[in-house]
């Protein structure tokens, strides 16, 4: 099993995406929305990653509880997959989310049921596995 994630939209604050597991035959098991900051050059705790493959691996902290670690991110550190609403939730990691909504007046879209969501994705992932994103 993999992760795909395709972002589509770019604020200037924010970026939403399209997650998909994909199975070992290549077909879509689990959909959801994400969440991450702008493309700013991979700045770190003001840009979201940049499109590539990465190991994930299962990760729990007192913060965040149980969560996602992506690896060897280049010039950045502990890229999380984790629970939030809003992009001020993130400092440059993934949030997850099964729908958006605007959930406050700020003109940028929420993510919404984003513990749920990671909790669905912890259910169905393995200890490790390989993240793609892409740009659609």
């Amino acid at each position: 099993m993999k992760l795909l994630i395709e972002r589509y939209s770019d604020s200037g604050t924010q970026t939403i995406g399209e997650g998909y597991i994909i199975d070992d035959e290549g077909f879509s098991q689990f959909n959801f929305n994400t969440l991450e900051l702008s493309w700013k050059d991979n700045a770190r705790m003001e840009s979201c990653i940049p499109v590539g493959n990465y190991k994930v691996v299962k990760r729990y902290s007192d913060k965040y509880k149980n969560h996602f670690h992506v690896l060897d991110v280049e010039d950045r550190s502990y890229i999380l997959i984790h629970s939030g609403n809003r992009h001020t939730h993130t400092k440059g990691c993934i949030l997850v989310g099964s729908d958006l909504r605007h959930l406050d007046n700020d003109n940028e879209i929420d993510v919404i049921n984003s513990r749920k969501t990671l909790d669905s994705l912890l259910e169905q992932l393995p200890d490790a596995f390989e993240l793609t994103i892409v740009r659609r």
